[in-house]
C-alpha cells in the first residue's frame, strides 16, 4: 500500500472530504503510475479520482466498529515516534 494513503476510518472527528479526496488522488496516482496526467488523459484521471473519492466516502459512512474512535493527535505522535526510531532522529 502507498505510504501516503492514511487510514481514514474510526477517527474523531471523522475524515473530511478533503482527506478522502487526497487519498483518492494518491490511489489513482499509484495505480496509473502518473503524478500528473497528460492532457489526453486528464479527464479520465480526474473522473477516476472523483469516483474513487465518492465510493470511499460511502465505504467510510457504512463501516461500523465497536472500538473507540482514535484521536488524530495521538496517532500523529505515535507515527512521529516510530519515524524517530526508524531514522534515528529526535522525536
Amino acid at each position: 500500500m502507498c505510504r501516503n494513503i492514511r487510514t481514514l476510518h474510526n477517527f474523531e472527528p471523522p475524515a473530511t472530504s478533503d482527506e478522502v479526496q487526497a487519498a483518492a488522488l494518491q490511489y489513482v496516482r499509484k495505480v496509473s503510475g502518473m503524478t500528473k496526467p497528460s492532457a489526453a488523459n486528464a479527464s479520465a484521471f480526474e473522473a477516476a479520482v472523483a469516483e474513487v473519492a465518492h465510493i470511499t466516502q460511502h465505504l467510510l459512512d457504512d463501516l461500523v466498529t465497536q472500538a473507540a474512535p482514535r484521536d488524530r493527535e495521538v496517532e500523529a505522535a505515535k507515527a512521529r515516534a516510530r519515524s524517530a526510531v526508524r531514522y534515528g532522529t529526535p522525536a
